[in-house]
């Protein structure tokens, strides 16, 4: 009797979010093209006028192909082609967000304009020239400065001082992630990663998810990647967590290649550091894709020594007297931790990315970006920005950057 009700129900179930899924996708679809057709129609009234023999039909194809590489790089198409269209998709979506915002922000300009008298109706050719300039040149300047900051490094230093659990001497430990390799200018940016990491002389180097971009296939140097991962120098080596970009179809390369670059990459796991502290590296609940049919475990049975892996020597439980740091890549989640951790290492958010992304990711999350704790009993929080950018390589408001940690005790 139960499973003739409970299965209509949840078949029911499923068609719903069916439902909810394409009405989604519709409205999303809509807002794009509705939103790409406002712009397209702003800087063709533009355009006309400095090239009046442009033809509506010409502009409208060149535009709408542009538009939709967002759209046709999810296409099976052949993989040279389709990194072309990535790369143009890439650029197109920050330079998308900016027009749409600069074109407003002129029209409202207008708006204000006619109502306090000053612009007389019909419009003037000259308002809407320069109308069109201001959107065109505002967009033009953002985006270039976005791209230029995406490509430079900054270098952030955090202290946290640990009362009761503090390793025996000061332990540096360096956070990166996010680095999204795969996409657009990642693999050139590894190289100043990777340069500014050893600057800083860590003690151990961590990767809080988000190491590559959806698909190992889609770094065009592997080989070169691995080179620069073995040029990390920490005293006591690279570890990894997953985020939710670093599933999929090729899940096990992945893993392959973190292994090849001497990261050890713990799941669900954790590793005593030299006696002084124990690193845990948690599984994304949210992957894109899957993680191989793995699934995040739960953090009590974690932290009991009741769900650790049978390869960790130790079958006794964390040690619970060394300082506990978790890897853990969405932000989201530290609020699963409590006293029994001391430091949680996080990313994801890259800080908005391109305002006003920042807006929204500071009203998503408790902590964004940057250091909390809460209560004297929490955990320390350290949410990075990230050392790459995913899908736009624009930062805009936030910076690409690695975090040094130094971990010691009160003074």
């Amino acid at each position: 009797m139960c499973s003739t009700l409970v299965f209509p129900l949840c078949q029911n179930g499923k068609a719903v979010v069916r439902i909810l899924s394409v009405v989604f996708i519709a409205v999303m679809f809509l807002t794009y093209g509705g939103a790409n057709a406002y712009i397209a129609f702003r800087l063709y009234q533009w355009l006309k006028l400095l090239f009046p023999q442009m033809t509506p039909a010409i502009f409208a194809c060149i535009f709408a192909l542009i538009a939709s590489s967002v759209i046709l790089g999810f296409l099976p198409i052949p993989s040279g082609i389709k990194r072309t269209i990535s790369w143009i998709s890439a650029y197109w979506m920050g330079i998308y967000v900016y027009l749409l915002i600069f074109c407003i922000a002129a029209d409202c300009v207008v708006l204000l304009g006619s109502l306090i008298r000053i612009i007389q109706g019909p419009l003037p050719q000259s308002v809407m020239f320069f109308r069109g300039l201001a959107a065109v040149l505002l967009t033009a300047g953002v985006v270039s400065y976005g791209i230029f900051n995406a490509n430079q490094i900054k270098i952030v230093k955090y202290d946290i001082a640990l009362d009761n659990k503090a390793p025996q001497k000061a332990m540096q430990i360096v956070l990166i992630s996010d680095l999204h390799l795969g996409a657009v200018n990642s693999e050139r940016n590894l190289e100043k990663v990777v340069r500014c990491v050893n600057s800083l002389k860590p003690d151990i180097v961590c990767i809080a998810g988000d190491v590559f971009n959806g698909d190992i296939n889609a770094l065009k140097n592997p080989s070169k990647a691995m080179d620069l991962f073995l040029e990390i120098e920490a005293v006591h080596g690279v570890y990894a967590s997953l985020g939710n970009h670093d599933g999929g179809k090729t899940y096990d390369e992945m893993v392959r290649f973190l292994s090849q670059c001497n990261i050890k990459l713990l799941n669900d796991e954790y590793e005593i550091i030299d006696g002084r502290l124990i690193l845990l590296g948690r599984i994304d609940p949210s992957p894109i894709g899957g993680f191989g049919g793995r699934v995040r475990a739960d953090i009590a049975g974690i932290l009991s020594g009741t769900e650790i892996d049978s390869a960790i020597e130790t079958e006794s439980g964390i040690e619970t007297y060394l300082p506990v740091v978790v890897m853990d890549h969405n932000p989201a989640n530290t609020g699963q931790y409590g006293s029994d951790v001391d430091v949680v290492l996080s990313g994801h958010t890259h800080r908005g990315q391109v305002f006003p992304g920042s807006l929204i990711t500071r009203a998503m999350f408790s902590v964004d970006y940057g250091y909390r704790q809460k209560t004297a009993d929490s955990p320390h929080i350290v949410v990075t920005s990230g050392a790459g950018t995913w899908g736009t390589p624009l930062r805009v408001g936030s910076s690409s950057e690695v975090v040094s940690i130094v971990l010691h005790g009160r003074k």
